[in-house]
């Protein structure tokens, strides 16, 4: 039987069309392999190491411009007439930065924290709601002050006592308990805060002109301690040997004096970074202070303040953005301080004994 003659041409002697060739040149020029042409991988490699720095950079710079322009604002020129006018000027850098004299006043580089430091919400200007400004700005950051250290102090020990109840101590319940408590969690706290609003009317901290005790919602609640501060304190202590605890009860040391004297040295890396985390938090609570403290009250915190600050200067956003950039700086300078505590604190929370 005779071979049947066919016209197939082998694979690798195809013919490729002009365009597939330049189609796959530059595939291989990027380091992807085609029909025509074998891409290397470390060119591959080099070309996706660069699409992810580009993405990681507009990334960045998505994240940073926002804060780069609160701080170009806070240095604008007053003199511009209008709003519109000012934020032209703030794309980069305040063209209008410079020191110049309007109206025989002079608008020096630091003209609006000057503005801030001495006046600040001062005087009596009313806003648009038809209240005087009673307050200053120190006046906002003392409070401020109040509503970060107090609660954070008190409520990181209470915390960390608690964790060392759930980690360490053997009790009936205790894990049920504890999951009772992990699971409030998961209630988002504003949708409670109409019920705690209505707790502090009920107990006379909201009451009279201005609300004189209007500074309890914001202090005492956070002295209780957090769930999330406990629970991260409480991975933590997994950590730490056993045998601390009950060679000291064998000492005939009690719980508290073992908390005192072994557990919060010993843990005390990761109380500081949750008591930073906890600051950070307190010192940026606006939404507390708008609810709980009214806008006429002098104990407002320092991010409430700036919205009013905002009322009494609706025309010129330099003295509120130079606000804006006291109220942020501490949290960036602890941030940068311990950072290193805060990460291994939170990569620590995960081993157990």
């Amino acid at each position: 039987m005779e071979n049947i003659q066919t016209n197939a041409v082998p694979e690798e002697e195809k013919q490729y069309s002009a365009f597939q060739y330049a189609i796959g040149a530059i595939l291989a020029f990027f380091g992807f392999s085609s029909k025509t042409h074998r891409g290397s991988k470390h060119r591959a490699k080099l070309v996706g190491d660069i699409a992810t720095y580009v993405v990681l950079l507009l990334g960045g710079f998505l994240m940073a411009y926002p804060f780069w322009w609160m701080i170009a604002s806070s240095f604008a020129n007053t003199s511009e007439p209008t709003l519109s006018g000012q934020v032209a000027t703030m794309i980069w850098w305040p063209t209008n930065a410079l020191p110049t004299t309007v109206n025989g006043v002079e608008h020096g580089l630091f003209y609006n924290y000057h503005i801030l430091f001495t006046e600040g919400m001062k005087g009596t200007a009313t806003t648009s709601n038809g209240f005087a400004i009673g307050f200053t700005y120190w006046r906002a950051v003392a409070n401020n002050l109040i509503y970060s250290i107090v609660p954070v102090v008190v409520g990181v020990i209470t915390s960390a006592s608690a964790a060392f109840a759930f980690a360490k101590i053997n009790w009936k319940g205790r894990d049920v308990v504890f999951m009772f408590l992990l699971a409030a969690i998961m209630v988002p706290g504003p949708s409670i805060m109409t019920t705690q609003y209505v707790m502090y009317v009920s107990f006379g901290w909201l009451e009279g002109v201005g609300a004189p005790n209007a500074w309890m919602t914001l202090t005492i609640p956070g002295m209780f301690g957090a769930i999330m501060t406990a629970f991260f304190i409480r991975q933590f202590l997994f950590g730490l040997p056993t045998s601390i605890v009950e060679a000291a009860k064998i000492d005939g040391a009690g719980y508290f004096r073992i908390f005192c004297s072994f557990i919060l040295p010993l843990a005390m890396p990761a109380i500081v970074a949750q008591g930073l985390l906890s600051f950070m938090g307190c010192w940026n609570n606006y939404m507390g202070s708008l609810i709980f403290i009214p806008q006429n009250s002098l104990w407002v915190n320092l991010p409430h303040a700036m919205t009013i600050m905002n009322l009494v200067y609706p025309q010129n956003v330099g003295p509120v953005m130079a606000a804006a950039v006291m109220c942020v700086l501490p949290v960036i300078i602890l941030f940068a301080a311990f950072q290193k505590m805060i990460i291994g604190s939170l990569m620590l929370t995960g081993s157990k004994e």
